[in-house]
C-alpha cells in the first residue's frame, strides 16, 4: 500500500471534506487553511497534517459552541439547525 501523499489537491481537501472546491478555496485565501502555491500556475496545495490540525480546530470551535448555547427540550422542536 502507498504511502499517503505529504500534500493534496482542493479537490482532494474537498472530498475529505465533503464540501466544493470553491468552499476549499475560500478557507485557503481566508487564511484558515493553511496551503502553499507551487509551479508555474500557482497551483494550491494542502499539507495533509494541516488540513488534519484545521479539522481539529473545527472540532475544538464545535464543542465550544456547544459548551456556550446548551441544547434544551424547546430546541427539539424548532427548525433544523443551519449547516
Amino acid at each position: 500500500m502507498p504511502p499517503a501523499p505529504r500534500f493534496l489537491t482542493l479537490a482532494d481537501v474537498a472530498e475529505v471534506l465533503s464540501t466544493s472546491s470553491a468552499q476549499v478555496y475560500a478557507l485557503v485565501r481566508r487564511g484558515e487553511l493553511p496551503a502553499i502555491k507551487i509551479g508555474g500556475r500557482g497551483q494550491w496545495r494542502v499539507e495533509a497534517t494541516q488540513l488534519e490540525a484545521y479539522i481539529d480546530r473545527m472540532y475544538d470551535e464545535a464543542r465550544a459552541f456547544v459548551d456556550a448555547h446548551p441544547f434544551t427540550e424547546g430546541d427539539a422542536k424548532g427548525e433544523a439547525p443551519e449547516e
